[in-house]
């Protein structure tokens, strides 16, 4: 299958090699994606990820590929059962830990998912053009709404229910209206019966290597590649003649990709503009140096 990925001494991460089947069908579908969306066709992702799916489908047969690039799990089937994670909440051992480190879960697991919530709702509502003087109506009964999911969620024992970045898929289809979240939700319903065929897509492609197996996902990584390059247009308000804006939107756009965190992107572009603040003498809200300080803090604690 070739290699996963590329160490170099230098930089870290190299080119890899583009003759394997996960990367040639992984750069088949970012080209298919990519012409969908340029021809403005409806449903351009579904589209795109379905006809990604056959051709591998048809590559590991045509191909006798050892390791298949898409496993074809059936169509329709019974929903997974949430028997085993349904309410399985451990309060005994959680009032068993030391208070202080408690409380630093907490904090950490704050920051991470209200940072990561409201990046999210920005950067969306931002291009969906929802944005008021740069502002987002209506945020509280958004965030409201993002931790009565978060809370459910965790209790159902399910992955993090919050705001995804992938909902700029939505709204580069033209959504823009509560009615598409509620449709989006229905499909989800429906959603549970085809878990099969999810399963087919979704899965992913196993591959060895060392020191263990890795997992990697040729028709979803295009997907998320273009939603990166939809939600990129926000930089083009930086002002990046000023050192003032420049500096921190740096770290606030490199760090996504390379800490994989929101929250670290966020986190890093506060404690710069608050402290070019400083030293220039510039008013920010009282807000950004509050949050710098608590992220600095947050630092301090997970150094320990």
């Amino acid at each position: 299958m070739g290699r996963d990925r590329v160490a170099h001494p230098a930089t870290y991460v190299a080119l890899g090699d583009l003759g394997d089947p996960i990367a040639l069908l992984t750069i088949f579908g970012l080209g298919l994606h990519a012409a969908l969306l340029a021809r403005r066709v409806r449903g351009a992702i579904l589209w795109g990820i379905g006809i990604s799916a056959l051709a591998g489908l048809g590559a590991t047969r045509a191909f006798a590929l050892e390791t298949p690039l898409v496993r074809f799990s059936g169509v329709v089937g019974a929903p997974p059962s949430p028997s085993g994670t349904a309410f399985q909440l451990d309060f005994a051992g959680l009032l068993a830990r030391p208070p202080v480190e408690v409380l630093g879960v907490l904090f950490v697991f704050l920051f991470l998912d209200l940072f990561d919530t409201i990046g999210s709702l920005y950067g969306l509502g931002r291009q969906a053009g929802l944005l008021e003087d740069g502002k987002l109506p209506r945020a509280r009964g958004a965030l409201a709404a993002d931790a009565a999911g978060t809370a459910l969620g965790a209790c159902l024992g399910t992955s993090t229910v919050t705001s995804y970045v992938e909902s700029a898929a939505g709204i580069a289809a033209g959504g823009r209206t509560g009615l598409t979240a509620v449709t989006c939700g229905v499909a989800f319903l429906c959603a549970l019966f085809l878990a099969p065929l999810l399963e087919s897509i979704g899965a992913g492609v196993v591959v060895a290597t060392e020191p263990a197996l890795v997992t990697r996902y040729p028709l979803v990584a295009p997907v998320l590649i273009l939603i990166g390059a939809l939600m990129l247009g926000a930089l083009r308000d930086v002002r990046w003649d000023d050192v003032g804006e420049a500096i921190p939107a740096f770290p606030t756009a490199a760090l996504m990709p390379l800490a994989f965190s929101i929250t670290e992107w966020i986190a890093w572009g506060l404690i710069a503009a608050s402290l070019l603040a400083l030293v220039r003498g510039r008013r920010v809200p009282a807000a950004v140096h509050v949050l710098a300080a608590l992220f600095v803090l947050r630092y301090l604690f997970l150094a320990e």
